[in-house]
């Protein structure tokens, strides 16, 4: 019985990130409220930096959906090396449309504790933590900078009643609550074993795997004996 429950619990997985998915996309489409006609005015002046009477919540908002997919590209690079679907399509597309492609990668993707062959030099780029680090702080700062210096009312009006807005903050929930999914694989793969590094990060999403990503060992690199992530 119990080994029956070890082959069905990577199905029972993809099943539910393939319905999160499905999900998210209908409710994006279908439910969202509609899109508000200064929407395409909005992302050329997001893209191009014209952030001037732009809300900075919006701003923080659309800046570290950039910041995030970079993050998922750290582990998703390292994931895909011993899958059958290669993985950097999906973290190309992530950029521009979030967990609307990091969910059917987490669907089709099988359990991957191990990593075979030799690091490139974008994965040694990712794998550092210094890589790590710059991320971490890239998006505290960000948020520091949305909640200090946003407008709330304004923000709660612009999603309740534009597309863009409300679809990209939903985004952002999802990818701050989806990244245990890659990591307990990541952690097997570098030889952590402390199962409470994982209940740290699924309980303090986003922040718990920002400082995960800074801290982390390396790959190939011998971990210390408590099996837990290095303090410094």
């Amino acid at each position: 019985m119990k080994k029956a429950y070890i082959y069905l619990k990577p199905m029972i997985r993809r099943v539910a990130f393939g319905v999160l998915w499905v999900g998210f996309a209908a409710y994006a489409f279908l439910l969202a409220p509609p899109n508000a006609p200064d929407t395409a005015s909005l992302l050329v002046h997001l893209a191009t930096g014209q952030w001037n009477g732009i809300n900075p919540l919006v701003i923080a908002l659309f800046n570290i959906m950039g910041v995030l997919p970079l993050a998922y590209s750290s582990l998703l690079l390292v994931d895909g090396r011993g899958q059958r679907l290669p993985a950097w399509p999906f973290v190309l597309a992530s950029f521009g449309v979030g967990a609307f492609m990091v969910l059917p990668y987490l669907a089709l993707r099988q359990p991957n504790p191990t990593f075979t062959g030799e690091k490139n030099g974008l994965l040694k780029g990712l794998d550092s933590r210094w890589t790590g680090a710059a991320i971490a702080l890239s998006a505290i700062g960000l948020i520091l900078y949305g909640v200090t210096a946003g407008d709330w009312s304004n923000f709660v009006y612009q999603w309740q009643t534009s597309r863009f807005i409300h679809v990209m903050s939903l985004d952002f929930g999802l990818l701050c609550v989806l990244f245990p999914a890659l990591i307990g694989d990541d952690m097997a793969r570098r030889g952590i074993e402390d199962n409470r590094v994982l209940g740290a990060i699924t309980l303090i999403p986003l922040f718990g795997a920002l400082a995960y990503l800074a801290l982390r060992p390396p790959l190939g690199q011998p971990v210390a004996t408590s099996n837990t992530l290095p303090q410094s």
